[in-house]
């Protein structure tokens, strides 16, 4: 999943592109001109790019998370090609944040508390592991898709919890950071009104 971050004020003129959300278990990089290119030195994954003198490449507004769109990453595609990088970069055009429906739900088998959920949301189905009590089988859902930023800053990364793969987060209305959200624990249910695979601002 790609991210993009640009923080002026705080690290200068430079663009951060994330493209892998696992860990880096051997970090190393290299520098071509502008770009450089983090990568894992076990199996030369790439995890992401420094883009140096972004604004000389760019034309960019906004301070953090910049929004990824369709010009933005054939830009970067360009420069990265330009500097001999062998690397394109895909866009994504389905909204991070995302309505969902819970097609089944089964007990975790090595923790009580825990829910392993099959998500439908559009065009694929996620399996989500989810500690939620109120989480129910037929529930529209706000889903946090691998790459999605959270509100409070967590970054949401395909996981494994307890032995079980996760891919994205089935959301609270206090982890959305909504007005007048519950306090008990809890996932957001939605309405029957609202559409699988839309966007949930």
């Amino acid at each position: 999943m790609l991210n993009v971050y640009y923080n002026p004020d705080g690290v200068g003129d430079v663009l951060f592109v994330s493209v892998n959300g696992d860990e880096i278990k051997e970090r190393d990089y290299t520098q071509t001109g502008d770009v450089v290119r983090i990568y894992d030195r076990q199996d030369s994954r790439t995890f992401g790019f420094n883009i140096f003198n972004a604004t000389k490449h760019f034309d960019l507004e906004g301070n953090g998370v910049i929004d990824v769109t369709e010009e933005l990453v054939q830009s970067i595609n360009t420069l990265l090609k330009e500097n001999d990088l062998d690397e394109t970069l895909e866009f994504d055009s389905r909204p991070l944040f995302i309505v969902g429906h819970v097609e089944s739900k089964e007990k975790h088998p090595d923790a009580d508390k825990l829910s392993i959920c099959h998500v439908n949301i559009g065009d694929e189905t996620l399996q989500i592991v989810c500690g939620a009590p109120n989480v129910d089988k037929g529930q529209k859902v706000v889903v946090a898709r691998v790459g999605a930023v959270m509100p409070g800053g967590l970054l949401i990364k395909e996981a494994e919890l307890r032995g079980v793969p996760s891919s994205g987060m089935i959301c609270s209305a206090k982890e959305l950071n909504l007005p007048n959200a519950p306090t008990e624990k809890g996932i957001l249910v939605l309405e029957d009104t609202y559409q699988v695979g839309s966007e949930f601002n």
